[in-house]
């Protein structure tokens, strides 16, 4: 019988010796490096805009904070507008004050709305102690209130308030100075009128017709010229009316024209060269929009007659009026009675 294939090999009773993988390499030995551990930390959130002044990240979060402003705020979203070519689109103009504001923007039309309500209503007035009042009999809740230079700084501030709205629509730096009397018109607690008057010696009597005319005697036409002219360096337009009629000459008088130009007449202000006694010159007028028609500036000449001159009642010959406009001079004819009225240059 053959022996089994285990009896061929011999089984040593000792167990074979360990190798060591440090013999292996014979001295050649890694370094030891101290034990390195990485630890993660999860970063604050950055602000990843950039700044005009180069600063972003933490640095700008940082900065920010230091001023006290809230970055975690919630953003406002503006409403966007189209620019087609509209010609008030970043200012509006009121019609009625012509204060120009934004539309849209809160400050703007609560400044817009207070202006607006002074403009047309009149300047709120509470009132004064001492008040110098002109006694009129066809006034019962209402007013009128003189002031002169020598009153006290909070009214000659408030007339400084009122000329500043009259001079919107009568023009700037001529309407007030230091002889010049105020008459306001309290309605309300507000001021809803003003005049504003000056001592003077004489003035010049108006012509019926003070339309400055031209006569053409080819065509038997007249033509009215009017104050305003446009002008391209040496070429100058001047719009024209042409009325048909005979020329109409004045005889007997000479005549100077006053240089009163005002955009609502159709000419320059003609009087005669004569000089007329005067005592009191009127020279500004200016009521509120919502109260004219009132018969307001009807009752401030009435005042100004009564209280101008302390010995009597001025007559009203003895008025003389500024400059007038169209507005200004229906007044003055109505008032006076005739369209021949005093006019003196300021």
């Amino acid at each position: 019988m053959q022996k089994k294939i285990e009896s061929f090999f011999k089984h040593s009773s000792n167990p074979p010796p360990s190798v060591n993988s440090d013999d292996l390499f014979d001295g050649i030995r890694a370094p030891k490096y101290p034990e390195i551990r990485i630890k993660y930390t999860r970063q604050p959130t950055r602000v990843e805009e950039s700044t005009s002044d180069g600063l972003i990240g933490e640095e700008f979060f940082e900065r920010e904070k230091s001023k006290g402003k809230n970055l975690n705020k919630k953003r406002k979203y503006a409403q966007f507008h189209l620019e087609l070519g509209q010609s008030d689109f970043l200012l509006h103009t009121c019609k009625v004050c012509e204060i120009q504001y934004t539309k849209g923007d809160e400050t703007d039309e609560k400044v817009h709305n207070s202006f607006h309500k002074n403009f047309t209503h009149g300047i709120p007035f509470k009132g004064w102690r001492q008040e110098r009042l002109i006694d009129l009999p066809e006034l019962e809740r209402d007013r009128i209130v003189i002031v002169s230079n020598f009153d006290p700084p909070a009214q000659r501030k408030k007339v400084q308030e009122v000329v500043k709205m009259m001079e919107i629509e009568l023009g700037e730096g001529w309407i007030f100075h230091e002889l010049c009397q105020v008459y306001l018109f309290i309605s309300s607690q507000r001021v809803a009128g003003c005049m504003i008057v000056e001592p003077i010696s004489k003035a010049h009597k108006l012509l019926s017709d003070s339309v400055q005319k031209i006569s053409d005697s080819a065509s038997g036409k007249e033509l009215v010229s009017k104050a305003k002219t446009l002008q391209f360096g040496t070429i100058c337009f001047q719009r024209e009316v042409s009325r048909k009629g005979s020329t109409h000459k004045r005889k007997g008088s000479t005549h100077k024209s006053l240089e009163a130009m005002d955009s609502n007449l159709l000419g320059s202000i003609v009087c005669e060269e004569e000089a007329t006694p005067a005592s009191c010159g009127i020279r500004a007028i200016w009521v509120s929009p919502s109260n004219r028609r009132k018969h307001i500036a009807t009752h401030l000449l009435d005042a100004v007659r009564k209280s101008f001159s302390t010995d009597n009642v001025l007559e009203h010959s003895r008025l003389a009026f500024s400059n007038p406009t169209s507005a200004g001079k229906a007044l003055a004819t109505n008032y006076t009675g005739t369209g021949s009225f005093l006019v003196y240059k300021t």
